[in-house]
């Protein structure tokens, strides 16, 4: 990391950002371009679980390359100063690397929606067993996680 007093080394700091973020960015590899899409996420055991359908761009460059790169920000804030090229930004953010997976079992989609359901709202959530079997759940094995803010 280029500025290393910026850096967040400690994994509970890293764990509470992904905790915190509403939105997590998937990018993927389109051939030689990047394509990188906002999705709803739950996290756990350093797993990313996302809900999808089961056709699209992202499935099919997934089923090319299931090497991921993910991003989480929170307490973003603009810094703004007299001298427009001195604005800035204040932030905490985690960027992953993992590999992702398709979950076709039930069980495992019941367990996985639930993950993602309380990272949003803690619960207990049903599920009808059509849109269990309409879903497909993407897990994404986290293989590295750096951390840095602006503060």
């Amino acid at each position: 990391m280029h500025r290393k007093e910026n850096e967040i080394t400690e994994p509970n700091k890293i764990i509470e950002i992904i905790n915190r973020a509403q939105i997590c960015r998937m990018a993927m590899c389109d051939g030689d371009s990047p394509y990188i899409v906002p999705v709803c996420f739950g996290f756990k055991d350093n797993q990313i679980y996302i809900h999808s359908s089961s056709r699209g761009k992202k499935i099919d460059l997934l089923n090319k390359n299931n090497s991921v790169c993910v991003e989480f920000d929170i307490d973003d804030e603009m810094v703004k100063t007299k001298k427009a090229c001195k604005w800035g930004f204040k932030y905490k953010s985690v960027i992953g690397y993992g590999t992702a997976h398709f979950i076709y079992d039930y069980d495992q989609k019941i367990e996985a929606l639930d993950i993602i359901m309380n990272h949003y709202a803690k619960g207990h959530y049903t599920y009808e067993r059509s849109q269990v079997e309409g879903c497909l759940i993407i897990r994404i094995d986290l293989k590295k996680l750096t951390g840095k803010q602006s503060l």
